[in-house]
């Protein structure tokens, strides 16, 4: 978890994995990689907190399922202290929820995560501040569903980047 009250961008994610359970730094594998890509920031503006708040809903790696896929996040987690921590960062602008579990958390139930992802423009339009831009997760269990889905990188990717350089700028 990171963040500052100056923040702008909010990685709203799940839980960390193991990794990031470990080294106590989240996205420091490669999905991180691949997200840095995606919203256009190195390493260090990343892990800025003044720009970049990560907030998962669960703080501690949840285990592995029998696939060896990532449980989701312990459902106490994010009740108990995530609204506290989400109200001392009063500048964000953009919500970035990563993956299905942040969606429902965030954006509430609804669809699954292709039909939710292709209405993204609907969300990103909302009149909600902060803006909302969902994300799938930016694991390597994902390649199959960005290659089936390349609107994601022609169309979505660049609106991202647009938003996070001109947030960036703005700080």
């Amino acid at each position: 978890m990171q963040g500052t009250s100056r923040a702008r961008i909010l990685v709203a994610s799940q839980a960390p994995g193991n990794r990031a359970h470990q080294s106590g730094r989240p996205f420091q594998d490669p999905s991180g990689m691949r997200l840095r890509d995606w919203l256009g920031l190195d390493e260090t503006a990343f892990y800025d907190p003044d720009l970049v708040a990560i907030v998962p809903m669960g703080f501690c790696f949840p285990g592995y399922d029998r696939n060896g896929g990532d449980l989701p996040p312990r459902r106490e987690c994010a009740p108990r202290w995530q609204a506290p921590f989400l109200a001392l960062l009063p500048r964000i602008e953009l919500l970035l929820p990563i993956g299905l579990h942040a969606q429902i958390r965030h954006l509430g139930r609804g669809p699954g995560l292709g039909e939710r992802m292709r209405g993204w423009r609907g969300v990103f339009a909302a009149e909600s501040r902060p803006r909302i831009l969902p994300l799938p997760h930016p694991s390597w269990r994902n390649t199959a569903w960005l290659r089936r889905n390349s609107w994601f990188e022609t169309d979505l990717l660049p609106v991202l980047r647009a938003e996070v350089a001109r947030l960036r700028s703005a700080a």
